[in-house]
């Protein structure tokens, strides 16, 4: 099958076409390796990073902005959401504490300091 899509690694946006019809699959347009990599990867496993926010328990009205230390297979966002949303925190949190660990192989951790 043969893609075309929009290099996101770099601000420059090369169009990729990607076919991975063959092996290996065969990227062109790109301007540098890293889009390479990328035009195989999202044709493949796609991986996003997830950003949302999380309850903060002993604090009325409050949350806290979180994210994926790593990005998670792009099939597992829902799941992930799910697992935020069920989860609280309670204040003080400091950016970079894991609020949840080994979520689809990685940590959720805080990304604003709460007092």
């Amino acid at each position: 099958m043969k893609r075309e899509l929009t290099c996101i690694i770099c601000p420059r946006g090369c169009t990729l076409s990607v076919d991975t019809d063959v092996t290996p699959a065969v990227v062109t347009g790109n301007s540098c390796p890293k889009g390479e990599t990328y035009g195989i990867e999202e044709c493949t496993h796609p991986v996003r990073t997830v950003t949302a926010i999380m309850r903060v328990a002993n604090r009325e009205d409050t949350m806290v902005s979180v994210k994926t230390a790593a990005p998670i297979p792009k099939e597992h966002i829902f799941d992930c959401m799910a697992e935020i949303n069920r989860t609280t925190v309670d204040a003080p949190v400091k950016i970079g504490q894991k609020v949840l660990t080994n979520v689809f192989g990685t940590d959720i951790i805080v990304t604003k300091k709460i007092l």
